[in-house]
């Protein structure tokens, strides 16, 4: 009696809006799982590209005429390599969390022959040597040696990251910026991307600091760069068809439920 007295008091039209909700989710969860199925297909050719470029022959770095065509998709991990002058009294300390352990990036522009800067991410150094660099920086001198660096390109961070926000008046950077450390840093000619120094093939295990200061004792280590992309398009896609599925075993049930109730 009950399930006869439940399916009375649906209305034609209460029955006719379920019948709208369910086929609105049932074709949204469909939707929602197309996509990223989309999405898998996308990312795995682009992991599939970018492990072939990251292992192919440096080439040399974008200069200004290239600059405006330069994309994620078509650059990032490209083998380069670049000349020019180290600019050392401008370079910054950028905050690092790494596989050995927290740290900073020493980031220091390179002026090349045609008047532009591409900042390059000499390596990765611990907490404690921050005050050692920080003062070498502050002493460095002008430099006149040429020399020539390969390395990955990497496309600018921007921000600090979460509930951190870069600080040029103080020198705290949470994030390798290029517009915001070139403006800080007086970089008028900047390229839009950094190099991160050192690539898969050919990395140095690291990179002795200057011998005439108490950084010698510890590394400066280049080529720590993670390539990594987060690729879970397969889980979400398997989520929300299975959400569409549920709701397809809703209505069956809401069916059979009405079914027995009329029959009762």
């Amino acid at each position: 009696m009950k399930n006869q007295s439940a399916a009375r008091q649906r209305s034609p039209f209460t029955k006719a809006m379920l019948a709208i909700v369910g086929i609105a989710l049932f074709l949204g969860f469909m939707a929602l799982g197309t996509w990223q199925v989309k999405r898998l297909i996308w990312k795995t050719q682009l992991i599939e590209r970018v492990d072939l470029r990251v292992h192919s022959t440096p080439v040399a770095a974008p200069d200004q005429s290239q600059w405006s065509q330069i994309n994620a998709a078509n650059y990032e991990y490209l083998p380069v390599q670049a000349q020019g002058i180290w600019l050392d009294k401008q370079s910054v300390l950028a905050k690092a969390l790494t596989e050995a352990g927290a740290g900073f990036w020493l980031l220091t522009p390179l002026q090349r022959a045609d008047g532009s800067q591409i900042l390059v991410n000499r390596g990765f150094t611990p907490e404690k040597l921050r005050s050692t660099w920080l003062k070498q920086i502050s002493e460095a001198g002008p430099s006149t040696e040429v020399v020539t660096v390969t390395g990955l390109l990497r496309m600018s961070e921007t921000g600090g990251g979460f509930l951190r926000e870069n600080d040029a008046a103080n020198g705290l950077w949470f994030s390798r910026d290029v517009a915001a450390i070139a403006q800080a840093q007086g970089l008028s000619q900047a390229a839009p991307y950094f190099i991160d120094l050192g690539v898969p093939a050919s990395n140095p295990a690291h990179v002795k600091a200057s011998d005439n200061n108490s950084a010698s004792n510890d590394t400066l280590r280049p080529g720590m760069t993670v390539i990594q992309f987060s690729n879970s398009h397969l889980v979400y896609a398997f989520t929300w068809y299975g959400l569409a599925a549920m709701v397809l075993g809703a209505f069956w049930l809401v069916r059979k439920h009405e079914k027995a109730a009329k029959n009762s």
